[in-house]
């Protein structure tokens, strides 16, 4: 019977979770839950910790936050399953591998120092030559090994790779890949201050595990071969791989806080939603023939490797937005409300909850701008933005009186409009950019015959009066 398709997320604990790594952990969940799987697939969560400076167990309570908070449950992993997942806890695992590696002659132990290492690099590299490991340690002899450890001396563990081999391999997401072992050089698996490398023990855990499928950034992609050596040397299963494409930012330049990139819980609590959020990075990079909202079950069933782009992915906050618009408009009313009512109960009563709600609830993406709605719409402290200034000058005092009589005289939106018009001659845009300009203080936003609603009488005339004072005003400021 073959064994189900397993995924895996194995992020490092050193930082908050942001956008790339949320799109790796969303792709292989969505790969557990695709079609061909039929239901049967694993996701599997690994918190590879051996960085013991940089891990801290703080960034990982957050990481599992972020991924429940996603929906993005795993199947084993912490607090499922048998198996220890955090890397820290399988030192002794590890420890026997490498030694059937020595005993196999198949590593070595390396007492280059750092500096060493650097001056070699800057050598190949002014001649033209690749960075690698010329192989200075690789054939001391055990007694002179023994000697220097004896000593005490500083040692990392390499890999001793066969030559002039070719490592082929059949990457999913981008076709047949050869690499020439000469090419790489040997690579270190344990480090001088004892711990694994990421190259060996991801290897290692993923056979271990059952990880039929990695994908993984093309960052990685050079790593590949390499631990397809170490899987061969080992004689352990090696998983298919497959590399996705990198996301960039709007500049083109590999994503960063400075050109896009935000941190999934700094996401969360400017108020986005997991959905409009996994719909937006399971479209980034991935091809859905649905532009619909769908859920992360529907994501998944019609999720293929496949359908994943060869071009690196641009990161585009206006589509992030779009995703979150189509998620806010799925609110119930109550929903909506209960979303924003931390941002707006200084301003906005319980009784006007539902007529706030479907005043602004097309023109909200977040609750922030919620808050403001409810300050410009229901307090004195209109901002006014430059454009509607200009529009309230150019429609004059009279209009504004006339406006003023057609309020006090009837509240209702539709007489109001249909009598402005009249008695001032104006018509589309002439009528329509002043009278929302003075009630809003804004030239967009929501629909007016429901402001009219929930502002009520007091305040529409109000909004008037402040209207003629920025007239007074700015005719003062320029005498």
């Amino acid at each position: 019977m073959t064994a189900p398709l397993k995924s895996r997320f194995s992020p490092s604990p050193t930082g908050l979770m942001h956008i790339g790594n949320l799109r790796t952990a969303l792709f292989n969940a969505l790969l557990a839950k695709s079609s061909d799987t039929k239901g049967e697939g694993v996701f599997l969560l690994r918190i590879e910790d051996t960085d013991l400076e940089r891990s801290k167990s703080e960034f990982v309570e957050k990481l599992i936050l972020d991924l429940k908070w996603m929906g993005l449950d795993w199947q084993e992993g912490p607090g499922k399953g048998n198996e220890a997942y955090f890397q820290s806890q399988r030192q002794a695992l590890y420890e026997n591998y490498y030694q059937q590696l020595i005993e196999k002659e198949k590593a070595y132990w390396c007492f280059c120092s750092e500096e060493t290492l650097k001056l070699t690099r800057k050598s190949q590299l002014a001649q033209g030559q690749p960075p690698r490991y010329p192989g200075t340690c690789r054939h001391l002899s055990a007694e002179k090994v023994k000697e220097k450890r004896a000593k005490g001396e500083p040692c990392a563990l390499r890999f001793k790779l066969p030559s002039k081999e070719h490592m082929t391999f059949k990457d999913f997401i981008q076709g047949d890949k050869t690499f020439a072992s000469d090419d790489i050089g040997d690579f270190i698996i344990k480090k001088a201050d004892h711990t694994p490398a990421f190259m060996f023990c991801n290897a290692v855990d993923d056979a271990l595990m059952g990880v039929t499928h990695v994908m993984r950034g093309e960052d990685h992609l050079t790593n590949t071969p390499r631990q397809l050596f170490i899987l061969k040397a080992l004689n352990l299963r090696s998983p298919q791989y497959g590399h996705m494409p990198l996301i960039v930012g709007f500049d083109g330049k590999p994503l960063s806080k400075r050109n896009g990139s935000q941190s999934v819980a700094h996401l969360r609590e400017q108020g986005y939603f997991p959905l409009a959020i996994a719909n937006y990075l399971a479209r980034l990079g991935h091809h859905f023939e649905s532009h619909a909202l769908l859920s992360l079950k529907d994501l998944g069933e019609h999720f293929s490797h496949r359908q994943i782009g060869r071009a690196p992915a641009r990161f585009d906050m206006l589509q992030l937005q779009h995703w979150q618009k189509e998620r806010v408009l799925k609110l119930t009313d109550e929903d909506f409300w209960a979303w924003i009512e931390p941002e707006v109960t200084p301003w906005v009563s319980r009784q006007k909850a539902m007529l706030f709600t479907q005043a602004v609830k097309q023109n909200v993406l977040l609750p922030l701008q919620a808050k403001t709605w409810a300050k410009q719409l229901l307090t004195n402290e209109v901002i006014y933005a430059k454009e509607a200034i200009s529009a309230i000058k150019e429609a004059g005092t009279e209009f504004i009186q006339t406006l003023y009589q057609l309020i006090d005289k009837d509240g209702d939106y539709a007489t109001i409009h249909k009598n402005l018009s009249e008695l001032t001659g104006k018509k589309g845009a002439a009528l329509f950019k002043p009278l929302r300009a003075i009630i809003t203080g804004q030239l967009q936003g929501p629909e007016l015959n429901k402001l009219f609603i929930l502002m009520g009488k007091k305040l529409l005339l109000a909004r008037t009066h402040q209207a003629q004072a920025l007239i007074k005003e700015t005719q003062n400021d320029l005498r």
